[in-house]
Order: structure tokens, then sequence, then C-alpha cells
């Protein structure tokens, strides 16, 4: 059994190595060939002079070399940090200067689009672009090296690579939080591996399984595509689509068996007309990163009648907490399910007692999916990471848990329903977002006096974001020149959905931001109709 993430691959490899591990753009990369350029990766990154658990960004779509660079670092006994394609310059930076990282692996065009932030970058010391434009970019800044793919692997492989073992990290994945930038979560292989496994087992994947990656490999729901794959020795497709319409397209024509998706995707793709035989080899969907809505799940289950539906509940803490299995949907709607294999999930009550049946409590998910802590961050890590309620009787071993903020009830026979959220994290477009990153931007802006982000429910995007301003002194409203500041300075889906303009923002007596108040008063501005 597989026990650092890299091997998930390598091992597979040995066991498979002519069947197709990743196809992109009609292209095929088999599992041997994968694994030969993961070592020459890793190889190069030790011969370079990176150390163990230096980090190394990511930034790119989904593509060959995106694994490549992902695997093998992991690989080096580095750490990878995946960065979203969709995010701009100034949330790439953050990310860059938060965990230091060494090496940023990307492209021609998306260097000229962050060349103006990387020397505020003062660990970066390499960038290695995936294309050949290196002479359509710029001087690269002091300090920094610019070097081409081929170039990087072909300059030193180093016979050796770092040893680590299970409980060493090997991945940071930014999330929002409830306040302030995106924060890092600090995964280990232990945490991969035991997530990847408990996955395909309650999936059933196979190695003749075809699934299709969509979604972002900085989404560890994303990411889960290439590991859980990896684990059985299935294929995994590689995609970037413009239009959900694509999507349906490809799933036919390179027949597709598993398709991971969030509550919005799946909203667009129910309206779509299916072609008959997809529901032939399409195996299963699934679903996460928020509830997927009851009139979406019967158009795609009547759209695909022989397609499995797994409803799952997860955190970036903790990977994946729970699933709902196909053959509870209709005896349990609106469950979000038992704990996945090798997990624990709590129901628990202010004092850390644990709830009775039906009782709304905190979830909080025990075991070796729970993550390391924020990087960097070790009051927010506390915070969200703290000692398992004791059990009675036993050997009393510290352990620290994963407590969600969310409120959830278990019932008599242990399925769990979600009820809320206790931060003001907006859940859009499955992303979790923060409100304060979005006022930031619009209060540098000098067109606002006073602004407050909150979510709002949406028949599509789950909750909508929604920002009450009022405009600064001697400026009138102007939906206009707010959201292109926005769309300038966020990625699309934290560009708020609707400006309300009010001559002030309510606060609660702390002088905080009265977001409950305005949430209920907004809570019906989207209809049926905005979907």
């Amino acid at each position: 059994m597989s026990k650092l993430l890299h091997e998930l691959l390598l091992d597979t490899a040995s066991r498979y190595a002519s069947h197709s591990a990743l196809v992109h753009k009609g292209s095929t990369l088999t599992y041997g060939a994968l694994a030969s350029q993961v070592e020459d990766w890793a190889r190069a990154l030790v011969a370079r002079g990176l150390e163990r658990h230096d980090r190394i960004a990511v930034f790119l779509p989904k593509q060959f070399e995106t694994v490549i660079a992902i695997f093998g670092t992991a690989r080096a006994g580095c750490v990878f940090v995946p960065v979203n394609p969709l995010l701009k310059a100034p949330q790439v930076e953050h990310i860059l200067r938060d965990c230091a990282v060494r090496v940023l692996v990307t492209s021609s065009e998306r260097l000229v689009a962050l060349h103006q932030v990387l020397g505020n970058c003062p660990e970066l010391r390499h960038v290695v672009l995936v294309d050949d434009n290196m002479a359509e970019t710029p001087a690269p800044p002091a300090g920094i090296a610019f070097s081409r793919w081929n170039e990087w692997i072909a300059a030193g492989r180093s016979e050796l690579v770092h040893r680590v073992i299970d409980m060493d990290m090997v991945a940071i994945l930014y999330t929002s939080g409830s306040t302030g930038r995106p924060k890092g979560v600090v995964l280990s292989h232990r945490n991969m591996v035991t997530g990847a496994e408990s996955v395909a087992s309650y999936l059933e994947n196979r190695p003749e399984d075809r699934l299709l990656a969509v979604l972002p490999f900085s989404f560890d729901y994303g990411f889960s595509q290439l590991s859980t794959a990896f684990t059985v020795g299935a294929s995994v497709v590689l995609m970037d689509y413009l239009f959900p319409r694509d999507i349906v397209t490809m799933v036919a024509r390179e027949r597709i068996t598993g398709l991971a998706g969030v509550p919005p995707l799946w909203s667009q793709l129910a309206e779509l007309d299916w072609p008959a035989e997809s529901s032939q080899h399409l195996r299963y969907i699934t679903n996460s990163g928020g509830a997927m809505p009851g009139a979406t799940l019967q158009k795609l289950r009547k759209a695909l009648p022989r397609t499995q539906v797994f409803l799952m509940y997860g955190l970036t803490e903790a990977f994946r907490s729970t699933y709902l299995p196909p053959s509870e949907i209709d005896r349990r709607p609106g469950s979000i399910g038992k704990a996945i294999p090798n997990a624990e999930i709590l129901v628990v009550r202010p004092d850390g007692s644990l709830c009775g049946p039906n009782e709304p409590g905190e979830l909080v998910h025990r075991g070796s999916l729970v993550a390391l802590g924020y990087w960097n961050d070790p009051e927010k890590t506390a915070e969200r990471f703290k000692p398992a309620p004791a059990r009675p009787g036993g050997l009393m071993i510290p352990e620290i848990a994963v407590w969600s903020g969310d409120t959830v009830r278990m019932d008599e026979e242990g399925f769990l329903y979600f009820i809320g959220r206790r931060d003001e994290m907006i859940k859009t477009s499955g992303y979790r977002v923060s409100p304060t990153e979005i006022e930031e931007v619009v209060f540098d802006s000098g067109l606002i006096k006073d602004a407050a982000a909150i979510g709002v429910p949406h028949p599509v995007l789950g909750q909508a974001i929604v920002l009450v301003a009022v405009p600064a002194a001697g400026k009138q409203p102007d939906d206009s020149a707010l959201l292109e500041v926005c769309r300038r300075q966020l990625p699309a889906y934290m560009v708020p959905a609707r400006i309300e303009w009010r001559d002030s923002v309510p606060r609660n007596p702390n002088g905080k931001y009265d977001r409950a108040r305005l949430a209920a008063e907004l809570k019906n501005l989207f209809t049926e109709s905005d979907g």
C-alpha cells in the first residue's frame, strides 16, 4: 500500500506502465511515461539546490506539465502549491509571498501578467516556463532566473531525492477564510493518500475508468480526480472548458465513466440534452462544494438514468468528510450522508460534549484526513484545529481534530444533515469567498466610503455575492466603475453579482458590519428566474 503521495503514481506505473494515465487535447501520456517525467522533474529540482519542504508553485491550466510538476515536486521531497488559474496577479502575489515560494512553474502568457509583482516575492529564485516564448517575456527581476521547461530538466539530475515520511507536508492549498486573505491549508502525504484511497474505495474506482477533470487542481475536490485515479490505474482526461455544453460533448467523445462537479455547474449541465449513450458509460457523478438543488438532482437523474449520484460534503482542512450512497438519496433527501471510510464525524455542543440524535451542533472531523494546520498562522490554526472531544474510557491520547464551524444534526441512524455556517463565509460557485477580501479591493478604489459584502441565496450559484456600498464623498453611485475595479483585481467568481447602494451600512453593537441583518433584508433578491 502506498504511503507517500507520489507512490500512488509510481506504484501504479510499475503495474500498468502502458495504460493511459492522462489525456489532453487528443494526446495521451501513459503511466510509464508520466512516471519517468515525474522522476526527471524531481531530480532536476534537487540538482538545482531545492531543499526538503521548499515550496514549488504551479500556476497553469490543466495540462501534462501541471501534473508532472505537482507529482515531481512531491517525489523530490518538496511541497507543491497549486495556484488557481483563474486568479489575478494580486492574489498570486499573496500566495507566492505568504508561503515563500522558491520556484514558480507557469507559461509565458501568464508571466507577462505576473511580471509586475514578481519583484515583490523575495524568496522566489526560479521561474520555469512550459512553452518556448522566452523572447516575448520581459527581463527577469533581480535575483530571479527564467528557464524553459526542457532546459530546466536537461540542466542536471540529482542521483538522490530528499527522504520524507508520511506525516511530512506535501501540499499547501489556499482557501478563503472568514476574514482577510486566503489561508494556506498544509496537507501531509498521509492526508492525501488516505483521502485518495478512501474516496476511490466507495466510488469503486477501477483501472478501466476514465475520469473527466474539469475542476481546478488548487481545489482539493478537483485534485482528488488525479489522486483517486492514480490509486487504481484509471485514466484522467484533462479539460478546461469554456461552455457547459463542451463538458457534455467531452463525456460522450471520451466515454467518460466518472465526473465531479459543484452545484452551479450541475445546474447548468442539468438544462442540457445529454446523448442517450452517455448514461451507458457514465458510471457515476459526484457533487461537493455545496448542496445540489433538488430540482437539479431530479433533472440529472432523468437525463442519466443509469448513472449513480454521490452527494458529498468536504473541507479543505480534511479533504473529504461525508458521502451519501446513491441508494439512500430517495430515502434521505437533504442528507450529506455518513463519514467516509477511515474518518469519524462527531456532532458537538459548545461545551465539547456530544450531541444527541437530531440535536444541532458543530461538525467535528477526526482521523488521518485532518490537515496539519494553516501555513504560518498559529492563531487561525488554534481556532480551527483543536483537541478532539474526549471519549469515555480507554487510553486517552491527545488528538487534534478539525472543528468545521458548520452546524449539522445527526439522526438516529447516524446520517447527517447540514443546517448552516457559523462564520461569515460566502459559498458561491463551489468556492469559499472571504467578504473582507472583496471589501479591501473596493475600499482601495476610492469610489466608496463604506461597503460590506454578503452572500444571499441564488438558485444556481448557491449564494450570490452582493455588495452593499456607500458612495465616497462627492461621488455618485457607479456600478460600472466599481465592477470594473473588481474584475481587474479579483477572479470572476469573487466579482459581486449585484451592488446595493445605500446611505449607510448597518453595524451591530460591537461596531462590526451587521451581515446577518443585511442577509435577512436581501434574502429574496434573486428568484428562480435568475437561474
